[in-house]
């Protein structure tokens, strides 16, 4: 009897110790468990009240950045390596859209259904297209998903870490470093924050990814059975403009979310990593796509630098010399700047200010397109573009025959001045 008591003793420990360690690695993703749910209406007031100087931002590292010029417009430890959860399967998509047949369909591995975390609820031997686990993937964050279509693209999780990594390095991102294809903690998987908003940036230029990532609800098929998902992204469908990307959420990582947003003309990715709850993540992702909205506004810079060194060219055309040249005159142009439309603060339209550092004392033969100097583009002191000027015409250099030519033409001018 004893001995039946202390069995049942303790299997119902061994239960209870088994359903906190499932309990505690449910959590390690995108699966909501606050009590509170997100309201939008909660942050009116602090968004009709946010500036840079009073944004009081809880996430650890966040950044804003425009997606015409790539400029940040703001940044919080943008460049700190750092945890990235389920936003890691913003890598996992793309490379999947890009390598695969959307319509093919795969057989679910025992690996892939026993996945813990979030989970699209895949079993050992379901059938499911890659169209549909990219669903499952990207809406409800299937980090069971993410590993079946790693197997599915490199018959392993390891060897699609290779082709994660390989991709990021193409992508010029020198701070990230993927080992798994769903994001669960691990200790050399990480990003920054501007690193993890350049490749959204690149992955929201694929139209099936943007389709995947701007969608609220989907139903998908597994074996033949319809499935209903939403999208874990509360801004989604919520917050003016926003059409994307990704949540993401390991106890490593704490509450983080991939924005996308755009509002008439103006395209930004805005990045919010180790947020301490799911509120603190909207709020402080609605401070900062407000901010930048009532914040900046977009000017063209070409048409400001070209108006400008028109200007200067009728004040100072007169000024070059061209020694042995057979000619003073000179036809110059000016380069495109790298980003001719460019984001800017309302306040700060007029302080631009252009610098041109152009040689004008110059020597024949002088060839066509030859650069002669350059244009540069300050805003507070700093550079934020350039151009280079260059001359548009040949400028031949003087040789005997022009000077036997003009010593000829003096004389003759000389001589009907005397006669």
């Amino acid at each position: 009897m004893i001995g039946k008591k202390y069995i049942i003793k303790t299997s119902l420990l061994i239960s209870i110790l088994l359903f906190l360690f499932n309990f505690s690695y449910v959590l390690a993703d995108d699966i909501d468990y606050e009590e509170n749910s997100t309201n939008l209406d909660d942050f009116s007031y602090e968004v009709s009240n946010t500036s840079e100087s009073s944004l009081d931002l809880n996430s650890r590292a966040c950044v804003v950045i425009d997606r015409k010029s790539k400029y940040i417009l703001y940044g919080k430890n943008e460049n700190k390596k750092v945890k990235m959860a389920s936003t890691t399967k913003i890598m996992t998509a793309i490379l999947v859209i890009e390598n695969m047949n959307l319509d093919t369909t795969v057989e679910v591995s025992k690996k892939a259904a026993n996945t813990g975390g979030s989970r699209l609820g895949l079993k050992t031997g379901d059938k499911i297209t890659i169209k549909n686990l990219l669903y499952g993937l990207m809406l409800c964050s299937g980090n069971d998903a993410a590993v079946a279509l790693a197997e599915t693209v490199s018959g392993s999780v390891e060897n699609f870490a290779v082709l994660m990594n390989k991709k990021a390095n193409d992508l010029g991102l020198k701070n990230t470093n993927f080992e798994t294809p769903h994001g669960l903690d691990s200790d050399n998987h990480y990003t920054t924050a501007y690193e993890l908003a350049i490749l959204s940036d690149y992955a929201l230029n694929n139209s099936t990814f943007k389709q995947i990532v701007g969608t609220k609800y989907y139903t998908i098929n597994i074996n033949g059975y319809s499935k209903n998902l939403s999208n874990t992204n509360e801004l989604l469908g919520n917050l003016d403009g926003v059409y994307g990307i990704k949540t993401g959420f390991t106890n490593g990582a704490n509450r983080c979310l991939v924005t996308a947003c755009k509002r008439n003309e103006m395209d930004i990715i805005c990045v919010v990593l180790g947020a301490d709850t799911k509120n603190f993540r909207t709020k402080d992702s609605i401070k900062l796509i407000e901010y930048t909205f009532k914040t900046f506004t977009y000017i063209n810079l070409k048409t400001k630098i070209d108006e400008g060194f028109n200007h200067w060219i009728s004040n100072n055309s007169n000024l070059f010399y061209i020694e042995k040249g057979i000619t003073q005159n000179i036809n110059l142009y000016i380069s495109a700047p790298s980003n001719p439309i460019i984001p800017i603060k309302k306040d700060e339209i007029n302080d631009i200010e252009i610098i041109y550092d152009i040689n004008m004392h110059l020597s024949a033969p002088i060839s066509s397109d030859t650069k002669i100097g350059t244009l540069n583009v300050l805003l507070n002191n700093s550079n934020i573009d350039h151009c280079n000027v260059h001359i548009k015409n040949n400028i031949d250099k003087k040789n005997i025959l022009f000077y036997l030519n003009d010593f000829i033409l003096n004389y003759k001018n000389s001589l009907s001045y005397l006669f």
